[in-house]
């Protein structure tokens, strides 16, 4: 059970939080508890969830990518320059943009852009000979932009998607001969694809990237075109997260080939190769179910060596590397905190038992010997005889031979028997209970919406490590299934026997219990939606000084109600004056009672839609 324990934190945490005196606790400074962190926001009033972002993660990510290649190219004795540029589809978010930007003054490392609103970031924020690359489609307005950044002194690439794209740079170019030509790279549609959920952004059916042939009309066009000389980069991308390294490996041969071709061709200021993303991130808490299968520093040898020996068999220089890796960046920094709302079965207690003096269904009766009686030995057998016996009270109850007052004693008997085996089974982690999980689970009701802070679970179940913020000196006895309070059946987390969650069985009306969500700094607050109108988490950042001390800044609230309907484009205004209206149509309040209910009405559409007086 020690797995499931300490909720697989080696696997996944990377040395940046660890367990001790039962609190997770942040690897940095002094050590702080999240559980400490938590409570000090939630002292100045701020309810509801929480996306806690660490700075120094961010840098820490930076450092150990540049690290890893600066040693690599040390080892193999590599001519080329490492280089990098984070996609800001990733994470757009003002709050992670800058620590970013301000972690990698001098290094080179800069933005990626895929959308006019991304480049002008990139052109405000990208360091002073910092790289920036333009992915995705593009019309001339988006071009015209890139040829402006590069009018800035930006090193900019603009990578071409299709040949549109290149007739169009060429036709800015001769409009626009006051406008300095940013560099062109090319991407390529490799034969070569990734592994897992985002492997169809790679192969030959992918969505962006030019042809073989393709891309021999492109070098055709910038020939003919006085443009070759700008030409400098090509580019692949295998998928966002890549788990296994052998498909990489394949790639970066067939890459290395089409370079050192393209080269002996007339290419002669092409001198970078740009892998993309896909960089893996361990999601993992379970060491069978292991998200990636190689390391850092393998992944930067790998590079490295390959593109080596190509060009040096091909007698070509050895090119620029560039990398993408946007979840490998961010994913760590942010930790979503969600508190428990509420045990469902804890509404089952013996004092809800409403047992009649006659006239007790025989099964009834039945279960409350089975109560009364379990101990180690029986647990299992007793727990099945309750699990049949509740299935025929709730047929008799269907037929109409027995009545509510019965069909509620079996719900609360049936759950008594649940827990009470529970109790027993995990002191000596007995393995009978392991094989009956899905049966005895609980529901633990989040404050918090997936739709809006975990979109990728919800869209493509992929998992995130998650786990309580204290007790962790305790053992977690109950299989839990989480759930959200939106107003739909797909916002559940549902308990997976092959990726098991444990968690504590407590009373939300005598102590707090939250949980906490890692890994979540990559693509989740971008794809978030609004579903219920449920909107961003309050959100804050932990920043620590050179005495190791932290402060919270930049604490940036959910939206308030009326913020939520006024993105949708209603009128608040109409909609303040509508509700004030109906309350002073009413004729059966008087004034005082009017003026109570309005000042109650405004306080809430101030105040964010998460849960408050439970929260």
């Amino acid at each position: 059970m020690q797995e499931v324990h300490d909720y697989g934190i080696n696997f996944w945490s990377n040395n940046e939080f660890k367990i001790e005196k039962g609190l997770v606790k942040v690897c940095h400074g002094k050590n702080p508890s999240l559980l400490e962190i938590v409570q000090s926001v939630r002292d100045k009033g701020y309810r509801g969830p929480l996306l806690v972002r660490f700075p120094h993660l961010v840098q820490k990510q930076i450092k150990s990518l540049f690290d890893a290649f600066s040693l690599a190219i040390k080892e193999y004795q590599y001519s080329g320059a490492f280089k990098a540029v984070f996609p800001l589809k990733v994470n757009q978010m003002p709050s992670f943009v800058f620590p970013l930007v301000q972690g990698a003054k001098g290094l080179n490392y800069g933005l990626e852009a895929g959308s006019k609103s991304e480049l002008i970031i990139a052109m405000s924020y990208t360091n002073p000979k910092a790289p920036i690359t333009v992915n995705g489609f593009k019309d001339k307005e988006m071009i015209e932009l890139g040829f402006i950044a590069k009018s800035m002194q930006h090193e900019i690439t603009l990578t071409i998607e299709g040949l549109n794209e290149l007739k169009t740079i060429i036709a800015v170019a001769k409009q626009n001969e006051f406008l300095a030509c940013p560099k062109i790279g090319i991407r390529i549609r490799l034969h070569s694809t990734g592994t897992g959920v985002w492997a169809k952004s790679g192969g030959i059916n992918s969505k962006f990237g030019l042809s073989s042939t393709e891309v021999l009309e492109a070098m055709r066009l910038l020939e003919e075109n006085d443009l070759l000389e700008h030409f400098h980069m090509i580019h692949f991308h295998i998928g966002s997260q890549i788990s296994d390294i052998s498909p990489l490996k394949k790639a970066l041969r067939e890459a290395g080939n089409l370079y050192a071709e393209l080269r002996k061709m007339g290419a002669k200021n092409l001198n970078s190769v740009n892998i993309g993303g896909g960089l893996a991130v361990e999601y993992t808490q379970h060491k069978h179910h292991q998200d990636k299968n190689y390391t850092l520093e393998e992944f930067s040898a790998d590079v490295v060596f390959l593109l080596r020996e190509i060009v040096k068999n091909k007698q070509e220089i050895e090119p620029d590397i560039f990398i993408e890796s946007g979840r490998y960046i961010s994913a760590n920094h942010a930790v979503l905190v969600a508190p428990v709302l509420e045990l469902f079965s804890h509404e089952y207690n013996e004092k809800s038992l409403k047992i009649k003096e006659n006239n007790n269904p025989p099964l009834i009766d039945e279960m409350l010997d089975l109560l009364a009686n379990i101990n180690e030995k029986n647990a299992i057998e007793y727990l099945h005889d309750s699990f049949d016996h509740t299935e025929s009270l709730f047929t008799l109850f269907d037929l109409g031979y027995i009545d509510l007052i019965d069909r509620s004693n079996t719900e609360v008997l049936a759950h008594l028997i649940v827990k009470k085996a529970v109790q027993l089974l995990y002191v000596k982690d007995h393995n009978d209970i392991l094989r009956i999980q899905e049966q005895v689970q609980e529901r633990y009701l989040l404050n918090c919406s997936f739709f809006q802070s975990l979109p990728d679970y919800w869209g493509l179940r992929q998992n995130f490590p998650v786990m309580p913020l204290n007790k962790l000196d305790e053992k977690p006895t109950r299989s839990a299934s989480l759930w959200d309070i939106t107003c739909d059946s797909d916002g559940e987390i549902a308990f997976d026997s092959t990726k098991p969650l444990f968690l504590h069985d407590i009373d939300i009306d005598e102590e707090e219990y939250f949980l906490a969500f890692f890994l979540v700094g990559a693509y989740q607050e971008v794809l978030g939606m609004k579903h219920n109108l449920f909107t961003h988490p309050t959100e804050f950042s932990v920043v620590f000084d050179e005495k190791g001390d932290y402060e919270v800044e930049d604490i940036c609230e959910a939206q308030t109600i009326l913020d939520v309907l006024d993105d949708l484009d209603y009128d608040t205004k109409e909609i303040e004056r509508l509700l004030k209206q109906k309350i002073e149509d009413n004729n059966q309040l008087d004034m005082e009672e009017k003026k109570e209910i309005m000042g109650r009405l405004y306080v809430m559409l101030s105040e964010n839609g998460y849960l408050r007086t439970i929260s």
